[in-house]
Parts: structure tokens; sequence; C-alpha cells
């Protein structure tokens, strides 16, 4: 074409870009809903699996024949009905083999087909075979009966069923998940004993309602022994509506203390359960399990165990905790949208839904019947003329001897049409030298029973009912099984806290002056006769089980917190603190705490000021800690120290210049945080320029003997001289005896 020449646009359609766009994703969204996403409702199938299985008919592989290659089956559907990619459609005639994804698997596979750790792990289509299951004669048995529409294929050659004359409710049976152009399906298989009956109870009542069809459906039924913990109220409403969820639980048992999962959610992998597991061991988020296996195999295709730490893990507990963090429990959507009898794609409820597929079922029986009879029909009236012939047999071979258009002179002979003369001629000589007339009237008396037979049928709706009841008991009886997935009530699984988790052991956490913490098994340690590093010494310990949380407190005021059971063993010299928590700068830990969350603490800072706390005030998971007292500038908070009880304590505090005060702990306040009140008066000149604080504070009983240790001195004073200290709150107490005012700790002995 030469560049000069006009372009010539006559006789083109013109559109607008938008119109065009908006027409062609129209197109393509109908076709995604129509022809490839969703199943039909009286089939239950999507075309490519329709079409798989009616290629596999016509290649003759029913459950009886060979098995044959499944790139030749593969190959026939591509090149006869479905004009896509082999990959694709390979995986659609997978899925409809395996045994763990189709509750009534319509393919039966020989060679690698996937396993349920791994579905998509099947071998290449070149080296599998493949027959149809026996169930799939529910979906074709009627196929050559008239009993549904056909259609062109893709190029015009062949005709294809446009639906399969399915005997079961298939789309309930089987199931179905797709994803189209702006909606989905996800529609659960269900048992096929059940639906059958809940079809007989629709045809015998016809105003039954959800809730008396679900009397025959108790639920989904899928294609694994896990059990479906939905509450019955959620059933119903999902079988009212066509939405809502499924939720699916593990099965397990105890044998020899180990916990053993023999049954999986649906399309559940034990591998990757197993790794879940393994994550939080790992990340020591499950102390409870030690081990875990797996020991499946042929026998036995789910056997995941589970080793608890020791025989005194409740593994009820553990199970519910993994219920709720682990695949051993899920839930499934479901959406049961699917291509109605007229063509539309629509959500339907339970009795919508049967209603609609025995209104197709009706209607394919009665084709079937009519078909039938059409037969009947046309071999009688063969048979009326063939008996015409063998009453004048001599007469009809003359005719056929001498006269030119032997037909016609039959015809007009014997006023016999032309469908029956073709017959007559069409018979072989052998065959009517062999006729007699009563093998004849003996055909002829029973079709003309069985037509009979069959107007009554089609001319009564109770026949008619009667007749699809039959046949539906009959392919429950050769077909069905019983349920495989149990519906059972269970409580609702719930994570455990991470102090549930852990077996509960003695544990003695120890902390050195410079903030390095570890943990022994037991309350036999005597934390300063362990080694500590270079310029490093004992601070501190507390009693308490490895599901508790150890509370530290800094110099500064603030509380933290670590599970006992993650702080490291007491065979080495621990980790330092600052690694776990943001501390303050300057701030030193001055103190550790284990305990209920009840228990009582007195704080104090070397001010002179403190109150008591409980415990769980203290608690915290946030590395910076949490303010919990005021401390004021300069000062320091005091170790803290247990109270056993609130009514017997009493507070002993010794200042640096060897004053001594003993009150009673109920004047202190119990608050949840602040600076507290006075506990002994230090003039507040000594106490700004830090000439005197407090140096040790403890608590002791009526009874009890107190020692001063003072550098490699100590003076234990009796119940009576302890006595001699005691005041008002806030007082400035008495002097110690000389060569004892210079107080490093005070220790409290048992009683006398």
């Amino acid at each position: 074409m030469s560049d000069n020449m006009p372009l010539d646009f006559d006789g083109l359609e013109k559109m607008p870009l938008k119109q065009y766009t908006e027409k062609a994703y129209l197109n393509y969204s109908m076709y995604v809903i129509l022809d490839r996403a969703l199943p039909s409702l009286a089939d239950g199938l999507k075309p490519v699996q329709r079409r798989i299985i009616y290629a596999m008919s016509e290649l003759g592989l029913s459950a009886t024949a060979k098995y044959k290659k499944s790139a030749r089956t593969v190959g026939d559907v591509l090149g006869k009905f479905h004009p896509h990619g082999d990959s694709a459609c390979y995986e659609a005639m997978v899925l409809m083999a395996q045994s763990f994804s189709y509750r009534y698997p319509l393919i039966d596979g020989q060679g690698n087909w996937g396993s349920q750790d791994d579905p998509k792990s099947f071998a290449a289509m070149r080296y599998t075979e493949s027959r149809m299951a026996a169930y799939a004669q529910v979906l074709l048995a009627e196929l050559g009966q008239g009993t549904v529409d056909w259609g062109a294929n893709f190029d015009g050659t062949l005709d294809e069923p446009l639906l399969l004359p399915a005997r079961l409710p298939n789309v309930l049976l089987n199931g179905g998940s797709g994803i189209a152009v702006g909606m989905a399906t996800d529609i659960p298989p269900h048992n096929l004993r059940e639906v059958a009956s809940a079809c007989i109870r629709l045809l015998d009542q016809p105003k039954a309602t959800v809730e008396q069809l679900c009397e025959h459906i108790k639920g989904p039924d899928y294609p694994t022994d896990a059990e479906i913990i939905t509450p019955r109220d959620e059933l119903l409403a999902m079988y009212h509506t066509g939405y809502g969820s499924v939720r699916m639980r593990a099965v397990y048992e105890k044998e020899r203390g180990d916990v053993i999962i023999t049954a999986l959610p649906h399309q559940v992998s034990g591998a990757r359960v197993l790794e879940q597991i393994a994550a939080q061991m790992q990340a020591k988020k499950l102390p409870l399990v030690e081990d875990l296996r797996d020991e499946s195999d042929h026998e036995n295709p789910i056997r995941l165990v589970i080793v608890p730490h020791s025989n005194r893990v409740d593994v009820e507990r553990l199970m519910a905790h993994l219920f709720a963090t682990t695949d051993l429990e899920r839930s499934y959507r479901v959406n049961m949208n699917m291509i109605g009898l007229e063509g539309r794609p629509q959500v339907m409820d339970l009795r919508s839904l049967l209603k609609q597929w025995l209104i197709f079922r009706f209607d394919t029986v009665r084709r079937r019947l009519e078909f039938r009879l059409d037969k009947v029909n046309t071999r009688l009236y063969l048979l009326d003329g063939l008996l015409i012939a063998f009453l004048n047999l001599d007469e009809v071979i003359a005719i056929i001897r001498k006269e030119d258009k032997p037909k016609l002179a039959l015809i007009k002979r014997f006023k016999l049409s032309s469908e029956q003369v073709d017959y007559i001629l069409d018979t072989r000589l052998r065959q009517l030298a062999r006729l007699e007339e009563i093998k004849i009237r003996e055909e002829q008396q029973e079709l003309a029973s069985e037509r009979d037979q069959l107007q009554k049928t089609l001319g009564s709706k109770q026949r008619m009912q009667t007749l699809l009841k039959k046949e539906i008991n009959a392919d429950a009886v050769t077909y069905g099984d019983k349920r495989r997935s149990p519906i059972v009530l269970r409580d609702a699984a719930q994570a455990l806290d991470e102090t549930d988790l852990v077996p509960s052991e003695n544990l003695t956490v120890v902390l050195s002056q410079r903030g390095w913490v570890r943990a022994a098994k037991g309350h036999e340690i005597d934390g300063s006769s362990l080694t500590y590093k270079s310029g490093d010494a004992y601070q501190g310990a507390a009693k308490g089980r490895s599901n508790q949380l150890a509370l530290f407190l800094d110099s500064t005021g603030r509380s933290y917190a670590l599970m006992a059971h993650s702080l490291p063993s007491a065979r080495g010299q621990g980790e330092p603190l600052t690694g776990r928590f943001k501390v303050p700068p300057g701030a030193e830990f001055v103190g550790i705490l284990m305990g209920e969350p009840d228990d009582h603490v007195l704080l104090a800072s070397d001010a002179g000021y403190g109150f008591v706390i409980r415990l769980e005030e203290l608690l915290t998971r946030n590395k910076t800690g949490k303010k919990v007292v005021s401390v004021p500038k300069g000062c320091r908070l005091l170790s803290p120290v247990m109270i056993r009880d609130l009514e017997e304590d009493w507070v002993v505090v010794v200042t640096t210049e060897g004053n001594m005060l003993v009150i009673d702990i109920a004047e202190l306040p119990v608050l949840s945080k602040g600076k507290g009140n006075k506990i002994i008066g230090i003039p507040g000149k000594r106490a700004a320029a830090r000439e005197e604080y407090v140096a040790a504070i403890c608590t002791i009983q009526d009874g009890e003997r107190l020692t001063l240790v003072s550098g490699q001195r100590h003076k234990t004073m009796k119940p009576a001289e302890v006595d001699e200290y005691a005041g008002e709150r806030g007082r400035r107490g008495s002097k110690l005896a000389r060569g004892f005012r210079k107080v490093d700790a005070l220790q409290v002995d048992e009683k006398e």
C-alpha cells in the first residue's frame, strides 16, 4: 500500500472505546461465570468436568474397563470438546480422582495421583492411568436415552451433552468451589444417604421446611474422619440462607502417654501441622511438647504423634491450645452459589436447591420414559408390518422377485407404510425363514404391556413420584455409605496463656548485683554459693515455679517481668537483664520477686518513703518496664520485701547513721503505684545532701530474732530487744549500739 493512499473505513462498525470495553468485559465475565467457575445445579459439574466424564464414556473407560493413560483422555477432551490448556484440564481430572478431595470420586486412578500432604504432587499425565469410578454411572447411566439436550462442540463437528442426567443431586454430594468474576462458590460435600433421604422427604411432603429436611441432612460430610464442631443452630442458619461457615477439628486419642492424631480437617496437610507445632517449640512458646513424629503409612494414612513434656501435662488443655493456633482446627466458608435450571447463577437455600433438582430429575425421567415409549411404539409399528409379511410370506417373496419396484407393490398390496416395507425388505432371508408367528406375537404382547405401563406412569404424577423415590432409594443402596465426618458438640478452642503452657516445676531465680540472671531447678539452691563474674556478686534470689513470672525492680522504681522458664540455666553464669529490657541510663537492678498475683510486697526508697503493693500491680509485658515507685531525685529504690501477713508483720528500717525504727505494717498504705508514706524520719538537710538515708529494710513477726550485719560482724537481737525500737511511723527511731551503726543488711531468724 502506498504511503499516500488514503485509508478507507467505510463498512466498518464504529463503537466508543468505553462501550466496547464494557461489553467485552461483560461477555468475558458471563463466560467465566457460566462456562468455567460455577457448577450446574442439575449435575453438579463445571463444563470441563462434564467434558472429561463424557469423553471417558466415549472412550469406553467404564468402572470395569482396563485403565488407559490419562494423556489419552486429556487429548480427547482438548481435541474434541475443551480447547484449553492441558495442565488445567489434567488438574481438574486429578481432583475428581482424589479420594481426599472428592467425597464420591468420579475417576478411578492408578499411579501417583497426589496425597493429602501435597495434593499437587501427582505424576504427569503420561505416567498415570485412569478409568471412571462406579459412582460415575449416577451421571451417565441415562445419557443415551433422550434425557438431556445436546449442542455442537467448539468447532461444530461433534455434539456434546449440555448437561448430564444425574440420578442424584451431585452438586450437594461432591460440592464444589470456584472463583468467577464478581462472585464465588463454596459448596460443601454431603452424605449420599442423607441427601437421598431428604429428597424422598421432599417428594412425600412438598411443603417440608429446612428444619424438617435437616432431620435427614445433619450437616456437610467431608472426605475425612475429622469432627464437624459447628453448632446445630449455625448449620440450620447456613441451610436457610446458603451462606455460612463450617468448623472442623482433628481427632486424637491417647496412647501410652502420647497424643495420636488420627484424622485431620479437610485438605489439611499433616506436614504443615507438624511445621506449625515445631515453630512454636523452636520459639519456646510450647514447652509442654517434647517431641513430634509422623508415623503415617499405608495402613494409617494419618498418624501424627505428639509427645508431651511429662505425664503431668493436661492433654485436653494442650490440644485446645493447638486447635486454636494450628490447622488442627479450620473453618470452611459456605456459599451455595450455582447455575440454576434457568441458566442464571444464584445462591440457594437447602429447600430451594433440592426442590429445583427434583424438578430437573422429574423432567429427566419424563424424557427418558417418553424416549422409551417412542421406541416401543416404533417397534410395535414395525412388528405389525412384519407379521403381515410373515402371514403372506410366499406372496411377499413373489412380489419381490417379479416386480421392478417391489417397495411400491408391497405398499399397495398390503397397505403398509414406507417404514414398514423398508424394515421387511431389510430383513435377511434366513431370518424370515426362522420367523414364527408366536414369537412375533409374544414380543408384541410384551411391548404392548410395556407401552401401557409407560403411558400410565407418564399420565400420573403420583406414579412418577413413586418411580423417582424407587430409583433414588436404589442408588442410595448401591452407592451410599456411612457418614465420615461426625458432628460433635465441642467447646470453643482457646489458646492458652504462656503461663498455662509451661509445666509447673520448682525453680529458684538468682540475680547478681550487676543484673545477671539465671534459674536453677528446685528450691534448695543457695544463690550466695554460686560463682559470679569478676567484680560481680550475689544480689538476691526468689523461689517460685517455672510457669510463673519473675519480676525485677530497678533503682529508679520500674518493674519488669519475664517467664521464669525462659531464663538461662544456673549451670552457667546467666545473662544480663539489659539484653532483655530497655533500662534507663544509670539504673541498676535491686531485687527480684516471684509469687502469686495476690501476694503483697513492701516497696521503699532509701529516702525513707514506702508503701505496700499487690504483686499483680507489678506485672508488665513492656520491655521498657512499668513505673511503679516515684523515687525522689538522687535516691534509689531498696530491695523489695515480700510480706508474709498484713496483720502480723512489722517493718524494721535502719538508716546509715544507725537509727532503727520498728512500725506496724498496717500503718503503710496499699497502693498500685506512687511515692508512699514516710516510714522513718530523716532530717531534710541531711537527706538532701545524702548524708543519711535508709541502709536496710525488712519485715519481722513477733517472736522472731533480728540479726544486724555490719561488715564481718553480726549482732542477733532477741524479740524483746527488737520491741524496744517500736514507734510511730515517721519518727526518727532510736540509735543502735556502738559498732553496729553502719548496718549493711538485716536478717530475720526463726522464732525462738
